[in-house]
């Protein structure tokens, strides 16, 4: 199943599936808990993110070239950051530039395999782990460079977590949809130029390797998302670097589940 959320033309809130472009059939209850697909079909204005996460876990430098190319040795155990649910956007919806990004710019992007639990998950064996993951969906890690390194105290939450810097979308896919996570096609596309492009194959760290590592005497709850790492290609690693910037177009793509695009503008204060 292909799970939407979205806003109709009265501006009110639904989840629904089957979405055309255009209409969804609307879903009642929860997708955690208990949901039942109606024969309501409603026109589309606007399309959210698939998921309001209870939580974002995201693992850093988890792809095997990623590492390469920042020149940091493969790590040990998978490395952890959190980000802000607030950060959260949907498809279409803008990727707001703070004002201390513009000059000079620092605003990277990160495509991103992100993985929604479904249901409680506590010390959870690898080989079980994938029994709790509801869906995928795309994600984006953006990122503020220069508060990641340096403003942030040295810790990577505060620049990978203003508001919209975590775009997802456009629709959850469950997991009867997707064979095996570790056999996806990822891309990152700026102005329609390939600017990342692996597989997930490349991971260090599998996506069950993770929900179990992340599980350890933790309750991962419903709704919790986790950004599995990004691929090689980022812009800071480029040279000259490359950062994003108003007026662009940025999109994240991934083999069955779809493209996730977002304009880039400046914070408007």
């Amino acid at each position: 199943m292909r799970i939407v959320r979205f806003r109709d033309e009265n501006g009110q809130q639904h989840t629904g599936c089957q979405y055309n472009g255009t209409t969804a059939t609307v879903i009642r209850g929860d997708i955690f808990s208990g949901m039942e697909v109606t024969n309501q079909k409603v026109a589309v204005r606007q399309l959210l993110s698939p998921v309001q996460p209870t939580a974002i876990l995201c693992i850093g430098l988890n792809y095997k070239l990623h590492a390469t190319e920042t020149g940091i040795a493969l790590p040990p155990y998978p490395v952890l950051f959190l980000k802000n649910p607030g950060a959260v956007t949907g498809p279409g919806a803008a990727i707001e530039i703070p004002v201390s990004c513009l000059e000079p710019p620092q605003v990277d992007y990160e495509a991103e395999l992100a993985v929604i639990i479904g249901k409680k998950a506590r010390n959870v064996r690898r080989e079980e782990a994938l029994n709790y993951v509801l869906g995928y969906t795309c994600g984006n890690d953006v990122s503020a460079r220069d508060w990641q390194k340096n403003a942030g105290g040295r810790q990577w939450c505060r620049g990978k977590g203003f508001d919209t810097f975590c775009p997802l979308g456009p629709e959850l896919v469950t997991v009867d949809e997707i064979a095996d996570p570790q056999r996806l096609a990822i891309q990152c596309r700026l102005n329609l130029t390939v600017m990342q492009s692996a597989s997930t194959a490349d991971m260090i760290f599998t996506v069950a390797e993770i929900i179990s590592y992340l599980s350890e005497s933790t309750t991962l709850m419903p709704g919790t998302v986790i950004l599995t790492g990004t691929p090689s290609g980022v812009g800071f690693a480029r040279k000259p670097p490359v950062f994003l910037q108003p007026g662009d177009q940025l999109e994240t793509i991934i083999e069955g589940i779809g493209t996730l695009s977002n304009p880039v503008v400046a914070e408007r204060r």
